[in-house]
């Protein structure tokens, strides 16, 4: 977890204003997010290729059918006329369909948030840190202000 911790730190998805509010980056985290779904799509679908070719029963009959099963189980859509029939597409498709929901997901998130532009709590945060560093300021100064009056009066 340390490891994945540091790579995400490094790898640009955020940044970290000078409140110290964490600022990502939606445009390499779709990017990233699109590669990803595009690598588990042709992977899996090449696993799955290899595990139903010239078995009984099997509906896919070559890599593009694969494929799309792939892409039917991510979309949640169905199967259509592929079915997997091997234990192992069947575990290809499950896995599939739980990460490629997930990555779905993730990228119509980024899409809402940009194109509808709903409240950033990011830049709510960086507004709450600044007040506060403002109030603080004034509470500090008014603290020196009374400490002066007290030492003055002291010297009465």
């Amino acid at each position: 977890m340390i490891v994945f911790k540091s790579i995400i730190e490094k790898s640009g998805f955020y940044n970290i204003d000078e409140y110290g509010v964490k600022n990502y980056n939606l445009g390499v985290i779709s990017l990233f997010a699109i590669a990803l779904f595009i690598s588990l799509t042709l992977s899996f679908g090449y696993i799955t290729y290899q595990a139903e070719f010239g078995q009984d029963g099997a509906t896919i009959a070559d890599y593009a059918d694969a494929v799309w099963l792939m892409l039917m189980a991510s979309s949640t859509i169905g199967f259509g006329g592929e079915l997997p029939v091997t234990v192992l597409g069947r575990a290809m498709v499950f896995s599939m369909f739980v990460l490629g929901v997930g990555i779905l997901g993730l990228l119509g998130g980024v899409f809402v948030q940009k194109a509808f532009g709903f409240s950033d709590t990011n830049i709510k945060n960086r507004e709450l840190r600044k007040q506060n560093q403002e109030i603080l300021a004034k509470v500090n100064d008014l603290e020196q202000k009374i400490d002066q009056l007290l030492a003055a009066q002291r010297q009465q």
